[in-house]
């Protein structure tokens, strides 16, 4: 069972032994978000990947991205045998300069044109179907709201935030160094975790971004 809001912030304060009058439920809330958006930035994990279908207009180079997306991971376009194509990323002024000559046709490259929007090249020929593979950013674990993290891996958490608590005390030093410690190693757990639950592919998944430990083969 999940923990509550609730008990989360007292076991922040039993942790530190401060009471709620230095470590306010905001202040917490605070260290919460921090930690939850450093993990995010540390590991695609399943609760953040999301995709989106659509189609493309023909003869429109552009596609509106989904509004929740934070990262597009990649653009696959769906052809009508069901065969997906993986379209590879380029910077804007490639798109530019493939679509100058008119062009049309089944899109091979995209590049993003701004935050709600993407470019691709060639200019699409038809409706085609294309699948949006994309990052939101992470859910925010609060007194009407359990997440992912929270129901999960609730003890990285509490370690991540009792880290940020134990820095903004001016704590003792050995405390602090205690749960970063503990955290940065249930990170590392985490992402091993990830890769372990899905097969890994250069387009769809990508690596995670926390330094993995590997070993020293034997010579």
């Amino acid at each position: 069972m999940a923990i509550t809001f609730s008990n989360f912030l007292t076991q922040v304060r039993n942790y530190t032994e401060v009471d709620s009058n230095v470590l306010t439920d905001a202040i917490i809330q605070d260290f919460i978000r921090s930690v939850e958006l450093n993990v995010a930035g540390k590991v695609d994990y399943d609760d953040l990947r999301k995709y989106a279908t659509s189609n493309f207009t023909s003869s429109n180079r552009y596609i509106t991205l989904p509004a929740d997306a934070v990262i597009v991971r990649s653009i696959q376009v769906i052809e009508g045998s069901g065969n997906r194509i993986f379209l590879e990323k380029r910077d804007t002024s490639f798109i530019s300069e493939y679509n100058n000559d008119g062009s049309t046709g089944t899109p091979k490259y995209w590049a993003n044109w701004d935050d709600f929007t993407a470019l691709v090249a060639p200019t699409p020929s038809s409706a085609l179907q294309v699948q949006i593979n994309y990052i939101i950013d992470p859910p925010n674990f609060t007194s009407t709201n359990n997440t992912f993290l929270s129901t999960y891996q609730e003890s990285m958490l509490l370690h991540g935030v009792l880290a940020e608590a134990f820095r903004y005390l001016k704590g003792p030093m050995d405390m602090y160094n205690l749960y970063q410690t503990e955290y940065n190693e249930e990170i590392q757990n985490f992402a091993l975790q990830q890769m372990g639950r899905r097969r890994r592919s250069e387009y769809d998944d990508g690596v995670p971004r926390v330094q993995v430990p590997s070993p020293t083969p034997n010579t």
